[in-house]
């Protein structure tokens, strides 16, 4: 946790500059000869064909599985239709990543009960995702009608308006006519066939040559939000798969906090108790033949026994102090407090005590970024806010400190986040370098007891 003050905050902010001289070009002269431009186009151009094979299976099959409906070949091809649905879907999300770069994770697998055909088709027809991959199917299709008339023209006129001048040529030496046709009637027409409107004509080609990166990409936009919402996981799934995930790290947590209070004790009140019972031994065995020595070694393992009780009271401190239990936040981060390094100035503003849990959170919260500030800061003074904003408890801690502090450098502040994270919590930090820091801490408010 050593390097979490003083790194510098956006300590890769000198290769970013660089990187940005180096493209001399800006992002609106760039555009058109990006490989993102092109990937892009050529996804809109690949969707009109493979929307129309999707819009047709789709429609093929649920209408051929609606009419045997009647008799017992319509659920099985029905079944068989949301399969192809969902096998096309993979194959669309492959297509989004690869020229979109569009990660979307697999949708939730089927969930069968039993073994067997009947099982199987009723874990088809009661999926979510073999419902969504369908209406995708049917969606995607007028949408990739539209967005490939679009792009497709823009991208011609575009370069095409733009070339003018490289083949205008072809009108008077093969068409018999001065140049492109602007307008024209039985009686008068225009044509684009002197230098000035030749330059004029290459002008608008170079703006729609511009800008139709821009709009293809608006174009994707549609297709991301297709994909990510009809072909990845639901939100239900998802939110199943980050309770898991929050459930190893609170798992994890709790086992390395077991070893820790194992190691103290073993390592600290332990031991010291071990050699207080070895001298009191000694002092035994001298109680009769030299009392003066007994006296003295019962005096140090007095000692010794205030020392232990003193770690004990520690360790029992840093796994849920009494002060917390009984007198709730105020008093407990106000004696955390009064051990920092620097002054610190503590206002909880709360009518109303959350759930332990969610307590004890809030204070090894603060506890852990005090002693941040006691160790890296460099601080002079710092502050503490507890408050409650509709059905969120914030905590927040400012120091004066040399800032430069960064959650996603794998320090303490990671770990601290990654704790917050499995309780639906988020931990912000803003601590620019030369500072202040301003860590925020925001945790879900449950299981509200009235304050006695």
């Amino acid at each position: 946790m050593a390097t979490e003050y003083g790194q510098g905050y956006g300590h890769d902010s000198g290769l970013a500059f660089t990187e940005g001289t180096r493209r001399r070009l800006p992002a609106g002269l760039r555009a058109p000869f990006e490989g993102r431009s092109w990937r892009e186009f050529g996804y809109v151009l690949l969707s009109l064909p493979i929307g129309i094979m999707l819009f047709v299976y789709a429609v093929t099959m649920v209408s051929l599985g609606a009419g045997l409906l009647v008799t017992f070949l319509g659920i099985p091809v029905l079944a068989a239709g949301l399969v192809g649905c969902r096998g096309l879907g993979a194959l669309e999300r492959a297509r989004a990543r690869g020229l979109l770069g569009l990660e979307v994770a697999d949708p939730e697998p089927l969930r069968m009960r039993k073994s067997g055909v009947m099982a199987w088709m009723g874990a088809v027809l009661k999926s979510g995702t073999s419902w969504r991959a369908l209406l995708y199917a049917l969606v995607q299709f007028p949408w990739s009608v539209f967005s490939f008339v679009v792009a497709v023209n823009f991208w011609a006129y575009g370069w095409g308006l733009l070339t003018y001048p490289l083949w205008f040529w072809l009108f008077p030496m093969y068409g018999g006519q001065g140049g492109l046709q602007l307008y024209g009637d039985g009686s008068h027409s225009i044509y684009l066939d002197n230098p000035f409107e030749i330059t004029v004509t290459a002008l608008v080609g170079l703006l729609f040559t511009l800008a139709t990166p821009w709009i293809v990409r608006a174009l994707t936009m549609v297709d991301r939000v297709l994909v990510h919402g009809l072909l990845g996981p639901s939100r239900l799934a998802t939110r199943v798969v980050e309770l898991e995930s929050d459930r190893g790290v609170v798992v994890d947590t709790a086992a390395a906090d077991l070893r820790r209070i194992e190691r103290d004790l073993h390592d600290g009140a332990q031991a010291r108790l071990v050699a207080l019972a070895m001298d009191l031994g000694l002092a035994k065995e001298k109680l009769a033949e030299d009392p003066r020595a007994a006296a003295r070694m019962v005096d140090e393992a007095h000692g010794e026994v205030k020392t232990a009780l003193q770690e004990l009271r520690d360790l029992a401190r840093g796994i849920h102090p009494a002060v917390l239990t009984d007198r709730g936040l105020d008093a407990a981060l106000s004696a955390v407090a009064s051990r920092c390094t620097v002054p610190v100035q503590v206002e909880v503003d709360l009518a109303e005590r959350p759930a332990p849990a969610i307590e004890g959170i809030a204070y090894f919260t603060v506890s852990e970024l005090l002693q941040n500030i006691s160790k890296h800061a460099r601080a002079t003074w710092a502050a503490v806010d507890v408050w409650r904003v509709e059905s969120r408890l914030m905590v927040q801690v400012v120091d004066n400190g040399v800032g430069g502090a960064d959650a996603s450098a794998g320090s303490g502040l990671g770990g601290l986040a990654e704790r917050l994270d499995a309780v639906d919590g988020i931990l912000v930090v803003d601590s620019p370098v030369g500072g202040p820091t301003r860590v925020t801490a925001e945790l879900p408010w449950r299981g509200e007891r009235a304050l006695g």
